[in-house]
């Protein structure tokens, strides 16, 4: 039986690599891209070329009031393209990184982060839950520092750090409906999140690598397969978890 997979931010960076490694497992894909359209219907084309019916829509993940009309575009893409009434797996990922101090973070900075990264999350998820099949999977996207702690990153990481309280009620409450829930915590990654200082900045690069037992940063492979799997049948059974995806750094 066809499986089909939303994934939010899935045009670039994890999101697009997540998509496509489901996509290499057979699952068709409905994925979300903010504001680059030609990027997401890039996405949709290879994901066709594997023989997957992929769709994109427009979604900004920090603007709760339009999530209604958010649904009714799903309901509607699941109807015309991919003929079902209901899709199995969402992936909670997109995002963005705000670097700052505390004494420097403004509310500005706060509050958007906080919409996009758990409030964004939490409503979009109860929108969404009505059109999901039961028996299905969701996970939600955390971070590395909720364990580590950098300089800098603490407004992002304690939105993730929430993210990942709700993961556990989230899955507390689907139990019934045979919904298993999980987090993933990525390490640093080359990608062009957070502006793409780990990409870019040689020492931050290299310091990461350093402090790494596998010795290197991580790759968005790395952390798409390890996507693909949580979203497998194969780990019905790991629920409620907290999965970190780091290469072992500050073990």
């Amino acid at each position: 039986m066809k499986k089909i997979a939303l994934v939010t931010g899935g045009s670039r960076g994890l999101g697009r690599n997540a998509s496509l490694k489901l996509a290499q497992e057979g699952v068709d894909v409905v994925l979300t891209y903010q504001h680059n359209k030609d990027d997401a219907q890039m996405v949709v084309t290879e994901r066709e070329k594997l023989g997957r019916k992929a769709h994109a829509l427009q979604l900004d993940v920090g603007l709760v009031k339009s999530f209604d009309q958010f649904a009714k575009d799903v309901q509607a893409a699941l109807k015309e393209k991919f003929k079902s009434e209901k899709f199995d797996y969402l992936l909670n990922n997109a995002g963005q990184g705000v670097y700052g101090p505390i004494m420097n973070t403004t509310e500005e900075q706060f509050d958007s982060l906080m919409n996009m990264h758990f409030k964004g999350v939490f409503f979009l998820t109860q929108k969404l839950l009505p059109l999901m099949n039961d028996g299905g999977r969701i996970l939600n996207v955390s971070s590395g520092l909720t364990r580590f702690s950098y300089p800098g990153y603490a407004a992002y990481a304690s939105m993730k750090g929430a993210i990942e309280v709700f993961t556990r009620y989230l899955a507390t409450e689907l139990g019934p409906r045979r919904i298993s829930v999980n987090s993933i915590a990525p390490g640093a990654i080359e990608t062009d999140f957070g502006g793409g200082s780990v990409r870019n900045n040689k020492d931050l690069n290299k310091m990461i690598s350093d402090r790494t037992p596998l010795g290197r940063v991580g790759q968005a492979d790395d952390i798409g397969d390890v996507m693909a799997a949580l979203l497998s049948e194969k780990t019905t059974w790991i629920n409620g978890q907290r999965v970190e995806a780091s290469g072992g750094i500050h073990m």
